[in-house]
């Protein structure tokens, strides 16, 4: 018997089987088209090409010999939270879906916390109104595109249009619909207060279920995409940030996860639906049923680097040192900030591309070196850019500490796992050990667990982390550099207030 999990992601779909001891058979990713920013802060994809790369990437792990679909026992879904597929009455996609990192809603947010009241907004979805989440961004389609709003049916999230396709339900998971702001994250239903104020009918979105529960059936069109079993259920999944948190094994209290992907995210797993009353960090439902979790994003976290690499990129420069220029670029560019020193002699890096959620709930902040001489290389930025994005995600723990939230164990997800150097730096700027465990597959793992859970093969969540997630390596901080990095966290802290005081005259250049 074996559980396959599919992540629809931003850069890429995954796909990821695994078996009845969580050891992972297979997997396979297809990458999806860039993300399009026809305007400044604006970031689309086309659904259609989710679930063009999702059906891809399925095909390629039945491919494998080790899987025939007959011995796919469930699927579970994940992908990128917060995303507004807008659907007509025959289930076509109407624009390009408007995605998490987009920060064009900041005056229908506005509009969102005037109408509710911010502490009353804050009762009913436990969030702030902020640009990246869903609400918004259908507001703003409904005031400037009011021709195409009339023709929506429904409005699905972006791992929930790949089910549409895959089963024909329209279905969708407590943590995931967290990232709305129409959820009841206490009671985990939809919030008819909010639905009401908003002005939406219900009937617009999908069927709310637990993370484990089953949803539907793969359908004889999604069979035949996919190569799958017409029959095979499929449970409701989960937002990538709580399925990847199941993937590492971050369930109970004091477990904590930092995860790099394009986006950074710290994650905590809680048994009560913990409360920041300034909203700095989100509080969603988990993937566990009668559990929560607080997290906080650095909207461009494995994007600063990206960003670097394709602005400035590696080949170039390897092919004069005589260089493999067939290396992985990533491996290439933290190498070369491997050669230069703890603190990058004095640089830092203001992860701020996309804005910024966690601490400062600002869409028109900016990125920033700050502190550049004539002095520093190549080799300072790159260092730069790995220390400011593990700085901004020591943000969301001093907020942790602040509410009492435990810290116990840290487990490092994502590409930031994947890097000796990135690894090290985040536990001297952490200060204190963090862990890496065996099965580094990300979020299509934790929907292929909760796959396992929804058709018995596992009695809970609880159970099958217990079964699948082991711990491979532990890091510790290194006393010199921790002493650094604590005095270099102070002067980073200073960075964002100094450049607030300058945006007024960035959006007047924009």
């Amino acid at each position: 018997m074996k559980f396959l999990g599919i992540d629809v992601g931003t850069g890429g779909s995954r796909a990821v089987v695994i078996d009845e001891t969580g050891r992972v058979v297979t997997s396979a990713t297809i990458e999806h088209a860039p993300f399009a920013s026809p305007e400044t802060g604006w970031a689309e994809q086309d659904p259609r090409d989710w679930w063009r790369a999702s059906a891809a990437a399925v095909r390629a792990v039945l491919a494998h010999g080790e899987v025939p679909a007959e011995e796919i026992a469930c699927i579970g879904l994940t992908g990128q939270m917060h995303g507004a597929v807008l659907l007509d009455e025959h289930d076509e996609v109407l624009r390009p879906a408007i995605i998490w990192c987009d920060v064009r809603t900041d005056a229908q947010c506005r509009e969102i916390t005037q109408q509710v009241g911010a502490e009353k907004l804050i009762q009913l979805v436990l969030n702030p109104a902020l640009a990246g989440f869903t609400l918004p961004k259908l507001l703003w389609v409904r005031e400037v595109e009011p021709e195409l709003w009339a023709r929506v049916r429904s409005v699905l999230l972006p791992k929930d249009y790949v089910r549409l396709k895959l089963t024909g339900d329209r279905a969708t998971d407590v943590a995931d619909a967290s990232g709305t702001l129409l959820l009841d994250v206490r009671g985990r239903k939809w919030s008819q207060e909010m639905l009401a104020r908003a002005k939406l009918d219900e009937k617009l979105l999908a069927r709310v279920f637990e993370s484990q529960e089953v949803t539907g059936i793969v359908s004889t069109a999604g069979a035949a995409a996919t190569g799958l079993r017409a029959g095979t259920p499929v449970v409701a999944g989960a937002g990538d940030q709580a399925a990847g948190a199941i993937g590492m094994g971050i369930v109970r209290p004091g477990s904590v996860s930092a995860t790099i992907g394009t986006s950074g995210v710290v994650f905590a797993a809680t048994d009560r639906p913990a409360l920041d009353p300034r909203g700095r960090v989100h509080t969603f439902c988990h993937a566990v049923p009668e559990r929560w979790h607080v997290m906080g994003v650095t909207q461009a976290a494995g994007l600063s680097l990206r960003w670097f690499r394709d602005c400035f990129g590696t080949a170039e420069q390897d092919a004069k040192d005589g260089k493999d220029p067939d290396r992985d670029p990533y491996e290439r560019l933290v190498a070369e900030a491997a050669t230069a020193p703890v603190g990058a002699n004095g640089l830092f890096w203001a992860p701020y591309l996309m804005g910024e959620r966690t601490p400062h709930l600002d869409p028109h902040a900016r990125g920033a070196l700050v502190g550049l001489t004539a002095s520093h290389t190549r080799a300072h930025i790159i260092r730069s850019i790995l220390e400011g994005v593990a700085f901004s995600l020591r943000d969301t723990l001093t907020i942790f500490a602040e509410m009492n939230v435990p810290v116990e164990t840290i487990r490092l997800g994502g590409g930031g796992a994947r890097s000796k150097l990135w690894q090290q730096i985040q536990a001297d700027i952490y200060g204190q050990s963090v862990e890496l465990v065996e099965a580094d597959e990300g979020a299509a793992y934790g929907a292929a667990l909760l796959g396992g859970v929804g058709v018995g093969t596992w009695s809970s969540v609880d159970e099958a982390c217990a079964v699948a997630i082991r711990v491979r390596e532990r890091i510790e901080p290194e006393p010199g550099a921790r002493s650094l990095m604590d005095q270099g966290y102070q002067a980073y802290q200073l960075i964002y207030p100094a450049l607030r005081q300058i945006s007024g005259v960035q959006e007047f250049l924009e």
